[in-house]
């Protein structure tokens, strides 16, 4: 029997077993908690081990981690175990328990900056509501939200796609930032500079398909700099990272203000013109939208209306 015909056998109580000893690094403390004999345990997690043909556990005497077997199988296993308990929860008629859960995608520094503060404030507005986040980049958002994998997503959606609602939920500014030695007011806000500024200013970007950076070019082929050869990141943070190691500067959204004021960058608005980017909600088309999901779309918009403007 082949690897995959094995893994067809693997019991949600193996996966169980597993991720418990995941958990708590311990065999005895994970047997407890689902009330099995340490042996029992062990015994579980071994035919799981049989079956995907690969050890999960590095054992010593002091310690229990993961090997690469292990950490591959623990995020299939989260998502399976996670979804036997959601349809069990349907199929006992407790529906609630499935509207109480909420799963959002969103891009990794909306994720970063914006959400972490959101998701408190509505878990103390919204108790019985179990907030899920996936950051993820704005393709795989976009897919999420169309696959039924996530109620709702934020991102930048510059075009439209097939089966997906968009709403323009907030805007954010563009900003240049700077290497902490190249600017007198390093870590707080400066005064707005003008587009022509950057004529002469090494530039770090993302890469030219990102939605994003497709609105700063309109503005860079203004100065004749568009699609110029300059270092490009697919993520923002890398982006950042690169401003502060004096990589050159960037032009990035107000929603990574604080973390680049955090970072010691400076950090100026632009001006003439002053540009803006919609940050989207996104939901499958023709689905009925929860009503958390739409109080946490408003609780990130209240969010957004504070940064500068």
């Amino acid at each position: 029997m082949n690897s995959s015909s094995k893994l067809m056998n693997v019991s949600t109580r193996q996966l169980h077993a597993f991720l418990e000893v995941t958990r708590l690094q311990s065999f005895a403390k994970a047997a407890e908690q689902v009330h099995l004999s340490p042996s029992g345990m062990s015994m579980l997690v071994k035919e799981l081990e049989d079956q995907v043909g690969a050890r999960l556990f590095d054992r010593t005497t002091r310690s229990i981690t993961l090997t690469d077997a292990g950490r591959r199988l623990q995020p299939v296993a989260e998502r399976v175990v996670g979804e036997l308990r959601a349809l069990g929860a349907v199929l006992d008629g407790n529906e609630a328990a499935v509207r109480s859960r909420l799963l959002v995608a969103a891009t990794p520094m909306i994720s970063a900056s914006l959400l972490p503060e959101v998701i408190r404030g509505f878990a103390h507005s919204h108790p019985g509501v179990h907030v899920q986040l996936s950051d993820v980049e704005v393709g795989t958002v976009r897919q999420r939200v169309l696959d039924g994998e996530a109620d709702i997503g934020f991102g930048f959606f510059v075009k439209p796609a097939v089966g997906l609602s968009r709403q323009p939920l907030c805007k954010f500014r563009l900003m240049r930032i700077s290497p902490p030695d190249a600017a007198h007011t390093s870590g707080q806000l400066s005064d707005s500079q003008p587009w022509s500024r950057l004529k002469d200013v090494p530039l770090v970007s993302l890469p030219s398909g990102n939605p994003i950076q497709v609105v700063i070019e309109k503005q860079l082929s203004r100065l004749g700099l568009a699609h110029q050869e300059r270092p490009r990141m697919n993520l923002i943070g890398t982006l950042i990272g690169m401003v502060r190691a004096g990589r050159g500067s960037a032009i990035v959204p107000s929603f990574a203000l604080e973390e680049c004021l955090r970072q010691g960058l400076g950090v100026a608005m632009l001006r003439e013109p002053v540009v803006h980017l919609d940050l989207y909600l996104a939901y499958r088309r023709g689905t009925q939208q929860k009503p958390a999901a739409m109080a946490f779309a408003e609780a990130l918009r209240e969010a957004a209306v504070r940064l500068p403007a």
